[in-house]
């Protein structure tokens, strides 16, 4: 194993040529008298005390809304990632806790049940000439726009991330099969990246955490394919058997969770350099290809998992088409319907005074001092504000409200 293996030249601290930009934040953010953090430490604070990461529990990583308490939610999958990261930044000498927060920031503006859930909004945006929809994108602005915390004075404000966090949540896109990953030298408008994993990270830590994504799922799939019937040991044999004919060195005995993450961690940090940036080992990346692939057929694609999208595309549409019929007699239509949907309305109504002009006064009363980002009297951007609504739901919520609207 390569001991030499050291990214402490190019790592996110105050000797980093990057560092001015990377700690800078869009507005000032007020300080604590003896405040122990770094910058990224309380963007960490930060993220973890938002309402979107609380949600995180009861939205779909592969399986839709599960009722076992053992299957992976998308927040277990972000502190798996965040501790992947962290242990690979440790190692690599790199600033551990920058890699902490974009990890447990990543997923936040994930649509409910996961990537299909994020094609259904994709397409809705797209029929109705909205902006356009990516969950990387939509983290970004959840994590710009939507979330708040409540200040010393009682008032509600947007997080105010610093821009090395808020960029590595951007671009972490785990999916893209990159065979080195370095970072790029220019501080870029984030907004200016148009489609997941074509930019890459500001900083090595944002790599880590882009390559960390990848291992954080790949090993679970199959722990819960297997919990949920889908998966059989005959599969899993075969798989393994396939895994040691293409990296005869690899030495576990068992596709798990803790076994594989492990082996992969431990490649990729033998393997890595300043020089050539972070990658496996051949063998290793194709093994990863591999295991991806087999997930995708054989979890993502089963016919039970097929079926709910069936259903979780009935949810998101029906809820849409639910809340743009209010436009234009917005506060008429809600009031309305406040005692058949008490659920879905009281919530919608919250938004729209939180991050609109519907209710300013009561916007103020609400101490909401966070940004407004929805114009009502233009129909489009009723509609997205529609359409982030639904984005920022729990799937078991989505369920709940859609069940209000159908139910006489």
């Amino acid at each position: 194993m390569n001991k030499l293996a050291d990214f402490s030249k190019v790592r996110m601290d105050e000797n980093n040529p990057k560092w001015e930009k990377a700690i800078s934040r869009e507005n000032e953010l007020y300080t604590k008298e003896y405040d122990l953090r770094t910058p990224f430490e309380r963007d960490e604070m930060r993220i973890m005390h938002s309402k979107g990461y609380r949600r995180l529990k009861h939205k779909t990583q592969v399986f839709f809304a599960p009722q076992n308490d053992h299957v992976c939610t998308r927040m277990e999958h972000v502190q798996l990632v965040a501790s992947v990261a962290e242990t690979i930044a440790k190692y690599l000498n790199l600033n551990e806790k920058l890699a902490r927060a974009i990890a447990l920031g990543h997923d936040i503006g994930h649509a409910p049940f996961g990537h299909h859930g994020e094609t259904v909004l994709q397409n809705i945006a797209i029929n109705n000439n909205l902006h356009d929809f990516w969950h990387e994108n939509n983290s970004l602005r959840f994590i710009d726009d939507i979330e708040t915390l409540t200040d010393y004075n009682g008032f509600q404000q947007n997080l105010n991330l610093t821009y090395a966090v808020r960029d590595g949540i951007v671009c972490h896109c785990g999916e893209v099969d990159d065979k080195n990953l370095k970072p790029r030298d220019e501080a870029i408008d984030l907004y200016s990246i148009k489609k997941g994993g074509k930019a890459g990270a500001f900083s090595y830590e944002g790599c880590v955490v882009k390559i960390s994504d990848k291992i954080g799922y790949i090993g679970r799939d199959i722990e819960d394919g297997v919990s949920y019937g889908i998966l059989g040991q005959k599969q899993k044999d075969e798989l393994l058997e396939l895994v040691h004919t293409i990296y005869p060195d690899l030495k576990i005995n068992e596709l798990n969770t803790s076994s594989f993450t492990h082996s992969l961690i431990l490649n990729l940090c033998s393997n890595s350099s300043v020089e050539n940036g972070l990658c496996f080992s051949e063998d290793c990346f194709q093994v990863l290809k591999l295991v991806k692939q087999f997930n995708y057929k054989n979890i993502c694609n089963h016919p039970r998992i097929e079926r709910f999208k069936k259903f979780a595309t009935l949810i998101i549409e029906t809820l849409f088409e639910q809340l743009t019929d209010y436009y234009p007699s917005i506060k008429e239509k809600i009031n309305k319907d406040r005692i058949l949907y008490p659920k879905l309305i009281t919530t919608f109504e919250g938004w729209l005074i939180k991050y609109s002009d519907f209710n300013l006064a009561e916007k103020e009363n609400r101490r909401c001092k966070n940004k407004l980002i929805y114009h009502l009297e233009d129909e489009q951007n009723y509609k997205n504000c529609v359409l982030d609504f639904l984005s920022g739901m729990s799937d078991t919520f989505a369920i709940d409200t859609f069940t209000e609207v159908i139910t006489f």
